[in-house]
């Protein structure tokens, strides 16, 4: 059974990949390697509030032994926010919209047009606890509670916890568990067929379904850990939560020693990662 540090480093490591590369058009650029520098002008390894963010859900959950508590998460977010705490260089120099309005009003934004990405990029570590699918939406919901983005969250936890248990090991076993956990709704029906798309077919903006649908395809499309977050960084756009969410599952799959030993070396703030980890 894998560890919750095999999905923290997963996605940590592919949201470094992805940081320098965040809003660059698909296919003006290749990423091959962990480099600095780019959109950001930051030093290579460097994660971003994806990261950030989860590592803040899991100190909460560690700190409190287990328990999920979203004001307490809500604080921790804040923390990161507005003094930069869980991060390599004590700022924040990223957050998302939604997320900023609602930590300043206390509440998640539940409107149609609020389902960005940024509940689904930090919800990994609660599948790996005792978290059920109320507790899992009531943490997407500190900061995005529309439908759209708690049932992207559950579906996305509940595929974690499979890969967990060993009960996905090809690409039919992945189409078979993706179709029995899929949330209802049109909204959802793209999960039928998103392992066979073809590349042009993916969608990777920060809108939370694109993100969803694009690290699930660049996960069953690929058969290592670094083709997988290089596939998704190399779609474009919001480089480093397709890469993010992509190496959560990639990293839960995998485990941390299929990560090149290069990138681990590479990435910042592994002391920070490590104090959170429960």
């Amino acid at each position: 059974m894998g560890t919750l540090r095999d999905a923290v480093y997963g996605a940590a490591i592919g949201d470094a990949l992805g940081v320098p590369f965040e809003f660059k058009a698909r296919d003006s650029f290749e990423c091959s390697d962990m480099v600095g520098q780019g959109t950001y002008g930051l030093p290579a390894g460097t994660f971003s509030d994806d990261t950030s963010m989860m590592l803040a859900t899991c100190d909460s959950i560690r700190e409190l032994a287990g328990r999920i508590d979203t004001d307490d998460m809500r604080e921790r977010f804040r923390h990161w926010w507005r003094n930069g705490a869980y991060t390599a260089d004590g700022s924040c120099f990223d957050i998302g919209n939604t997320t900023a309005i609602a930590l300043d009003e206390g509440y998640g934004c539940s409107g149609e047009r609020d389902n960005g990405n940024g509940s689904l990029m930090r919800i990994a570590p609660l599948a790996y606890c005792d978290a059920n699918d109320d507790d899992v939406r009531a943490v997407s919901a500190i900061t995005h509670a529309h439908r759209v983005s708690t049932e992207s969250c559950v579906f996305f936890v509940e595929l974690l916890r499979r890969i967990i248990n060993g009960d996905i090991t090809d690409v039919l076993s992945m189409e078979e568990v993706v179709c029995e956990l899929k949330p209802t709704g049109e909204s959802f029906a793209f999960l039928d067929t998103v392992v066979t798309w073809q590349r042009g077919e993916v969608r990777s903006s920060g809108f939370v379904l694109d993100t969803l649908g694009a690290a699930l395809w660049c996960f069953a499309n690929t058969d290592s850990y670094a083709d997988c977050v290089l596939a998704a960084v190399n779609l474009g756009s919001d480089t480093d939560t397709t890469a993010c969410v992509a190496g959560a599952l990639a990293g839960a799959f995998y485990g941390i020693d299929a990560i090149p030993a290069r990138w681990m070396e590479s990435l910042r703030g592994k002391e920070i990662i490590e104090a959170c980890l429960f």
